[in-house]
C-alpha cells in the first residue's frame, strides 16, 4: 500500500463581492488528488482535498515542497501499525520534515489541503464515511445531525438594503435559522441600517451574526460592540487583527454577547495564545478553527486536545469555510456545527446532492471518505485532476 501520486491544481473561485478587508475578484484555490495503489471495485482509491476559501491557492508549495516529500519518504513509513492503512499522522509528519516551528503563514494552507485528501483516501479504504471513522478513534458515538448557518451578507456593486434583504430571506426559504453577514466596510451608521433591515426579517427563533473580518483597530471595534449590544446577535465575529489577542480581551470589557474568532490562527499554538491571552469566554464565545487552512486534521485534533485541557467543550467549534471536511469533524467528535456558503465559492461550497437544511440542521449521508462522491459538479471537477 503507497501514495503513487499527489496532483495539484489552481481553480478560480472568483467573485465580485468583497469584505471589509478584500475582495474576491481574483480569489482561487488548490485542488489536489493524492492517488493511492489500493484498488476498490476495480478503480484506484483517490483521496480529494482543497483549501477554504480566502487564502488563495498553494499550488508552488504543494508542488515545490509538500508533495515531493511525501512521495520520496519510504512507503511504509507512512502506514499505521498494522500496515492496513495510510496514518495520516506520519504523512503530516513527513511533510513537515527540514520545517522550522514557528512562522506558519501559507505552508498551513498547503500542508491542510493534502491533509484533507489524505483523509479522505484513508477513510474511503476503511470503506467508511469519514465522520463515523473519526467517532471510532475517539470512542464517541458519531452524531450525524449537523447545526449549520448561512454564510453572506457581502458588500457587492449595486446592492443595497433590498438586495441584502432578498438574499437573508433566500437562506430562511432554505431552512437556515442562522444567517451572517459582513460589517466594517461601510460607516457605522451604514452598517447599522444593514443589521436592522435584516433582523426585521427575522421569524422568532432566528438570528443573526455580523462579521469584521479583522477590520477594526481597538477604538473602531468598542465603538461598534457599544452599537451593538442593543441587537441580540448570534455573535460578533473577528472584530481585529486576528493575532491582536490584547484587542479581543479588552473587547470582552465592551460586549456581553457571544464573540467568535480563531479563522486566521493556523496552528494549535496561535490557537493556544488565543486561549491564554484572548480573553475568549468558555460559556458563550465561538471558535472558528478551520482545519483546512491551519496544517489539516492532524494538527486540528491537536487543537482539540488543547481546548479540552483549557476547559472548553468542542461545542463551542464552528469552524470556518463551509466545506464537507468540517461537516464530518462536527458530525464525528461533536462540534458545535460548521458554517455553509449556499451560493458561494461553488462548486466547492455547499453539501452533497439531496442534502437539505431543515430547522438550521442537516444529516449527514453515509458516504464513504468526505462525501465528495455525493456532490455531483464537485466530484466532476475533482475526477478531471486525477484522471
Amino acid at each position: 500500500m503507497r501514495i503513487v501520486d499527489i496532483r495539484e491544481r489552481t481553480a478560480p473561485i472568483a467573485s465580485p463581492i468583497a469584505n471589509a478587508f478584500i475582495d474576491f475578484s481574483k480569489m482561487t484555490l488548490s485542488l489536489v488528488a493524492v492517488v493511492t495503489d489500493v484498488i476498490r471495485d476495480g478503480k484506484p482509491v483517490i483521496g480529494y482535498g482543497f483549501n477554504s476559501n480566502g487564502r488563495y491557492g498553494q499550488g508552488g508549495l504543494i508542488r515545490e515542497r509538500f508533495a515531493p516529500r511525501v512521495l520520496q519518504a519510504a512507503p511504509e513509513s507512512l502506514l499505521d501499525a498494522e500496515g492496513g492503512n495510510i496514518d495520516p499522522g506520519k504523512v503530516w509528519a513527513a511533510m513537515f520534515t527540514n520545517e522550522k516551528p514557528g512562522g506558519h503563514g501559507e505552508r498551513s494552507v498547503a500542508m491542510g489541503t493534502i491533509d484533507m485528501a489524505v483523509w479522505d483516501a484513508v477513510a474511503k479504504i476503511a470503506g467508511k464515511p469519514l465522520f463515523r471513522l473519526l467517532a471510532e478513534r475517539a470512542g464517541v458515538v458519531a452524531d450525524p445531525k449537523v447545526f449549520v448557518y448561512a454564510a453572506g451578507g457581502y458588500y457587492y456593486p449595486g446592492k443595497g438594503l433590498e438586495g441584502l434583504a432578498a438574499e437573508m430571506q433566500g437562506y430562511l426559504d432554505r431552512g437556515y435559522t442562522v444567517v451572517k453577514m459582513k460589517i466594517g466596510g461601510a460607516p457605522l451608521a451604514d452598517d447599522l441600517e444593514r443589521i436592522e433591515s435584516v433582523l426585521r426579517l427575522l421569524p422568532a427563533g432566528c438570528k443573526l451574526a455580523v462579521d469584521a473580518n479583522g477590520r477594526f483597530d481597538l477604538e473602531t471595534a468598542i465603538a461598534y460592540a457599544k452599537a451593538l449590544r442593543q441587537y441580540d446577535l448570534f455573535w460578533y465575529e473577528e472584530a481585529g487583527d486576528p493575532l491582536d489577542y490584547e484587542l479581543q480581551a479588552r473587547l470582552a470589557e465592551h460586549y456581553p454577547g457571544p464573540m467568535a474568532t480563531g479563522e486566521n490562527l493556523f496552528s494549535m499554538q496561535d490557537a493556544r495564545n488565543l486561549i491564554r491571552y484572548g480573553g475568549m469566554r468558555p460559556d458563550r464565545d465561538w471558535l472558528q478553527f478551520d482545519c483546512a487552512l491551519s496544517y489539516g486534521l492532524v494538527e486540528y485534533l491537536r487543537t482539540l486536545d488543547m481546548l479540552k485541557e483549557n476547559g472548553w467543550s468542542w461545542r463551542r467549534c464552528i469552524p470556518h469555510g463551509g466545506h464537507q471536511m468540517s461537516l464530518n469533524i462536527a458530525a464525528g467528535l461533536g462540534l458545535g456545527g460548521n458554517e455553509s456558503y449556499p451560493d458561494l465559492f461553488q462548486p466547492y461550497g455547499g453539501f452533497p446532492d439531496g442534502v437539505r437544511v431543515e430547522a438550521g440542521h442537516i444529516v449527514m449521508p453515509d458516504l464513504p471518505g468526505i462525501g465528495f462522491e455525493g456532490k455531483s459538479d464537485l466530484i466532476k471537477e475533482m475526477r478531471s485532476l486525477a484522471s
